[in-house]
């Protein structure tokens, strides 16, 4: 008889989130009839209100990360954490966040993503002195310019290594903070979420080791959201089509150059290029309990280029 399949490794006993330990809210009535029950609270400009947030990738001054510190900031984060290999502009960036949004702190640390002693130890900091970490938002990355046969292994392995590692890392990590509990937070729970790309939903939107390591995040997200089954810690993918970016710059000053700005982003529907803060306020979304019942889904920001096949705009027929 063939062996028994080895069985699977049992996930840890975890607490469970506020919405599997307390009945759902009561909505009240209006004439008799049930209100729409409210989920998560009118949240105005506090969609993060309290929150203790990691972001990784936020050096750069036209940057996702830079960006998105401002809409946790401006919706109420308790503090921040910018870090990022580079620190080239993260005092800038405190000094920015601080003077616009005097309640939120901020913090900089220098460190490689994928460094697994520098993000437990970040972590650890943010717990320890805040006593909970709502939200990691990893969005550190890389990318070359190489077709696949003139990549080596150490380049195509660099790539996985930050774009992907570091999601890995962030999500272990991060996860077992978010299930602390606390007076403050009585129940575990918390959003973590990856930069991830276009390239990594469909071919021929970047490198090919960029678009692998891309489509190994969506993957890595999807398979942790299961195994923090109950916990209340959500784990999504933002995919971002051609956003002007530090990644990007080249491409969009070139076209400036010549004078064809017009044929950037051509072939999605809207026809553009993103911006930063585009992709900044789908983050805050997945971040905030707005989203409670978002979980394990990679979102494409990216002007509706991966809604349909390529054509050639006014060549339809």
């Amino acid at each position: 008889m063939p062996a028994d399949p080895k069985p699977q490794a049992k996930t840890a006993s975890q607490a469970l989130s506020k919405e599997l330990s307390e009945p759902l809210p009561d909505p009240g009535k209006f004439e008799g009839v049930e209100r729409v029950r409210n989920m998560a609270g009118d949240l105005k400009e506090g969609r993060v209100n309290n929150k203790v947030i990691i972001i990784t990738g936020a050096n750069s001054l036209i940057g996702i990360g830079r960006a998105t510190a401002h809409q946790f900031a401006l919706h109420g984060a308790a503090a921040i954490y910018l870090c990022d290999f580079s620190s080239t502009n993260l005092a800038h960036h405190a000094r920015e966040l601080t003077t616009l949004y005097p309640n939120t702190k901020i913090h900089t640390a220098q460190f490689d993503a994928a460094d697994e002693t520098s993000v437990s130890s970040i972590v650890n900091e943010a717990t320890t002195t805040y006593g909970r970490l709502d939200i990691f938002f990893a969005n550190a990355g890389i990318s070359s310019a190489k077709v696949f046969w003139e990549e080596d292994a150490e380049g195509f392995m660099k790539t996985l290594r930050t774009n992907t590692l570091s999601v890995f890392l962030a999500a272990k990590y991060a996860s077992r903070a978010m299930l602390r509990t606390s007076a403050g937070k009585p129940y575990p729970g918390g959003s973590i979420i990856a930069t991830a790309s276009v390239a990594g939903l469909r071919s021929n939107a970047g490198p090919t080791d960029y678009s692998a390591s891309k489509a190994a995040v969506i993957s890595l997200v999807q398979t942790c959201a299961y195994q923090l089954a109950g916990t209340g810690i959500r784990c999504n993918a933002v995919c971002p089509g051609l956003i002007e970016t530090g990644m990007t710059q080249s491409t969009f000053d070139a076209a400036r150059a010549r004078g064809t700005t017009k044929k950037i982003g051509q072939l999605n529907p809207l026809r553009r290029g993103g911006q930063p803060d585009e992709i900044a306020r789908v983050v805050l979304f997945l971040a905030s309990e707005e989203a409670g019942y978002v979980n394990g889904q990679a979102w494409a920001v990216d002007g509706g280029l991966s809604a349909g096949l390529p054509f050639v705009p006014g060549k339809l027929a």
